[in-house]
């Protein structure tokens, strides 16, 4: 049995789809939000729940991770689905704005992957035991807009701090896994009183607003509600790989993995693009060398 801590935003969307389906199969469940008080419906499930915030400093993380392990004597997963979209012109956000987006999306993933090492080093050496930690990109990983360049840019750096990482904990026996989701029917697109997931910059110059910057916030918009891809799957998969069971039994675990067809659209222009453009340049490219 796989005792798993998912940090912050169990209370809603992917999170709290990974948790109850982590129950359903008799997992361990430790879900964390800056206020477990949200929680109620997940503890009421039979989930443990504390307080955290990724951003936190490392004492007040190290103390949290200590607590959570003392809850069943062991983590073996770790999933961290902390983070929000920040809307806006890269002109429009103010310095504040813009740290706090990537003190979420990046540093907080980062902070969670330092704590969370120790931990799972531990578990990986059980015989037969099982160690995995989860990150969260997104379509916005491989591609990147209007009104949402600096959302996209914090998903980019975690795929790349992902690659990175996976690298760096394989040899004890830690399986690290970025999961990158398309548009999928969570409450991420509800701004205003709706959500805390999308936050509009305060700031918003006319000049955007006949522009693409414009267009994307229409689209976000009309997406709200109608995004074609669905948590609940996405859950069960994420578990699976996680697991190493049902869909990924046998198979290797990537290192990233779109989900969703409108992603996998998004990956395949890229790499084709990519491609491309090497075949186009790749004379000028190899002319820069000694």
């Amino acid at each position: 049995m796989s005792s798993l801590l998912l940090m912050d935003r169990a209370s809603s969307g992917f999170g709290e789809a990974i948790a109850y389906e982590a129950l359903s199969r008799g997992h361990q469940v430790i879900a964390t939000a800056r206020s477990a008080s949200k929680l109620g419906k997940i503890k009421g499930a039979g989930a443990a729940v504390l307080d955290l915030d990724v951003t936190s400093d490392e004492e007040k993380l190290a103390a949290v991770f200590k607590e959570a392990n003392a809850i069943y004597g062991r983590i073996t997963h770790v999933v961290n689905c902390a983070g929000y979209l920040l809307e806006g012109a890269v002109e429009e956000a103010s310095n504040k704005e813009v740290f706090d987006t990537f003190n979420t999306n990046v540093f907080g993933t980062a902070n969670v992957a330092r704590a969370a090492a120790p931990y799972l080093r531990e578990a990986a050496k059980v015989p037969g035991g099982q160690a995995a930690l989860a990150t969260f990109g997104s379509l916005g990983s491989w591609e990147s807009g209007p009104a949402a360049a600096y959302y996209c840019s914090t998903k980019f750096a975690v795929s790349g701090l992902t690659e990175g990482l996976a690298e760096e904990l394989r040899p004890f026996g830690i399986t690290v896994c970025c999961f990158e989701p398309g548009y999928t029917r969570t409450g991420f697109l509800a701004s205003g009183a709706g959500g805390d997931h999308r936050i509009k910059t305060a700031r918003q110059i006319e000049l955007y607003h006949n522009t693409g910057a414009e267009e994307m916030r229409k689209a976000m918009d009309a997406y709200n509600g109608n995004q074609p891809g669905d948590v609940v799957k996405c859950a069960k998969v994420i578990v699976d790989v996680l697991t190493k069971e049902g869909v990924a039994k046998g198979r290797e675990i990537p290192v990233r993995l779109p989900l969703g067809s409108d992603c996998l659209g998004v990956v395949r222009h890229k790499c084709e693009s990519a491609l491309k453009l090497v075949k186009e340049w790749e004379e000028v490219i190899s002319s820069t060398m000694h």
